[in-house]
């Protein structure tokens, strides 16, 4: 099923073609956005860092986590508010980003990770949290939380250009798969 009705209706309305032409409110949402990944993505790499056993190895992870986490709350926050913000001014393009869509699975697959570590791995953090080097486990989700959250910036960069877009053609048949492209037959 496809999205790009609801897209092309979305891109159609006063606000959302008002915030894509704005000449200060869009900038301002872009800027923010990135302020707030700073902000979140930053704060979550010192946890990774500690469950990776790279930094602050004399601290507990309960209490780096204790001071890091409204941090990164407060950045997800508004990184959520505005990136939904950027897509509803442009969305037919950013569907049909190939980096777009390749930003949302890294989205899963770093959200998958954080549930996870917290609802089963860190429940046995007690045993293990004064120790310099966190088990496999902790290890492991703070690798894939950096990994994660390193390809979801890249590819966020990636959107703004043009090398996969839809009118760009000829493509491969897999590019035009994977953004979705509606091609015309011969």
């Amino acid at each position: 099923m496809s999205l790009l009705p609801f897209c092309e209706w979305l891109a159609a309305t006063p606000w959302s073609i008002a915030l894509h032409e704005s000449l200060y409110l869009y900038p301002l949402v872009e800027t923010t956005h990135v302020l707030s990944l700073m902000l979140f993505v930053g704060s979550a790499a010192v946890v990774d860092v500690r469950l990776l056993g790279l930094a602050f190895r004399d601290l507990p992870v309960s209490e780096v986590t204790g001071r890091i986490l409204p941090w990164t709350l407060a950045g997800f926050a508004v990184a959520v508010v505005t990136g939904a913000l950027l897509f509803y001014a442009i969305p037919v393009r950013t569907y049909l980003s190939i980096f777009f869509r390749i930003k949302l699975f890294a989205l899963a697959a770093a959200g998958l990770n954080a549930f996870l570590f917290h609802r089963y791995w860190a429940a046995d953090g007690r045993t293990w949290d004064l120790a310099p080097r966190p088990p496999r486990r902790a290890r492991w989700a703070g690798g894939v939380s950096l990994c994660a959250w390193a390809i979801v910036i890249v590819m966020g960069r990636m959107i703004a250009y043009d090398w996969f877009d839809c009118d760009a053609q000829p493509q491969s048949a897999f590019v035009n798969w994977a953004a979705g492209c509606v091609v015309p037959g011969p």
